[in-house]
């Protein structure tokens, strides 16, 4: 038998995060929490970028598309978890793990992209900004969107399309909340040492390989800043420091799961619910307190909607 007829198992037993019923209900009140308000908070940032004139600029075109990418984040992941933590069965689908498993390398991919782009954005800002709206032009930004979404597409498929085929016939117990693509292969019937190889060295490479750009880049940055004058550093400073937050954020547990050689179970969920919860609420918090420009056209919006309120 091949293909999809090859696989007998047809879904995954989750051991979800903790058997402690206190714990469970700590991380269900935190998870659902911030669920909702990074959901809130990424979703007010795309409208208020998309309808302030004054934020129609290349570097919160980036940022609305970062908060799209991190709604995505928060919705792969979370809803199932915060629905099956208190069930003593927790299962998924063989479908509806390859599916989580294909949309969490989408969004790592693009997500991967879209802060390289920010960095880039920044370091032409600071750097020539004579230039600036002529290299980030409107067609240099669609560029960058459509090669986020192009890397992460080819990124994900390549690492299913040695997985789908896989047979898997028992035993199918996960340790985890969530599908994840180095235990998945690990319960194969099959020797899959080349592939756990692959799928690592493809998915760490990349990881750290956009990390040490990033790092390159905001260093280029730095030292190019220490040349303005003491506002235009303060005010550049501020900004370059939100961003190199995030990418610590994003890239620390990726780098974590996919090059630590051994990873201790109880961390490697930790980091999991970091990764799935914590920065996709983190993010928006990061850029609205640490942006001035932002926060008042936040403030702007909400003063309009209270307007429109008293109006109705």
């Amino acid at each position: 038998m091949d293909g999809a007829n090859h696989s007998m198992v047809s879904e995954f037993v989750l051991l979800g995060l903790t058997n402690s019923w206190e714990l469970q209900f700590l991380i269900f009140v935190f998870s659902s929490i911030l669920y909702v308000a990074s959901m809130v908070g990424n979703t007010l940032i795309m409208l208020t970028v998309t309808f302030d004139p004054h934020l129609h600029s290349p570097m919160y075109f980036l940022l609305a598309n970062l908060s799209l990418i991190d709604l995505g984040v928060s919705s792969v992941t979370s809803p199932k978890m915060i629905f099956d933590i208190f069930r003593k069965c927790k299962v998924i689908s063989f479908g509806g793990c390859i599916t989580q498993i294909f949309f969490i390398h989408v969004i790592g991919g693009v997500e991967m992209v879209l802060l390289i782009a920010m960095a880039f954005d920044r370091y032409v800002a600071i750097c020539k900004p004579l230039h600036y709206l002529t290299i980030m032009s409107p067609r240099m930004c669609i560029f960058f969107l459509v090669a986020a979404w192009v890397v992460g597409l080819i990124h994900s498929l390549v690492q299913l399309a040695f997985v789908v085929n896989l047979p898997f016939c028992g035993p199918n117990v996960l340790d985890s909340f969530y599908c994840d693509l180095p235990r998945l292969i690990k319960l194969a019937c099959t020797d899959t040492y080349q592939l756990e190889f692959m799928v690592t060295a493809n998915s760490g490479f990349i990881s750290v390989g956009s990390f040490f750009i990033l790092l390159i880049s905001y260093i280029v940055i730095i030292l190019s800043v220490q040349k303005l004058s003491s506002a235009g550093s303060s005010k550049a400073l501020s900004t370059l420091s939100a961003h190199i937050t995030v990418v610590v954020l994003f890239f620390g547990p990726l780098i974590f799961f996919y090059t630590w050689p051994s990873p201790s179970i109880l961390l490697d969920k930790f980091l999991g619910i970091f990764d799935a919860v914590l920065t996709p609420f983190l993010n928006p918090m990061i850029y609205t307190f640490r942006n001035q420009e932002m926060k008042v056209a936040m403030r702007r919006a909400c003063r309009q909607l209270l307007s429109y309120g008293k109006i109705s």
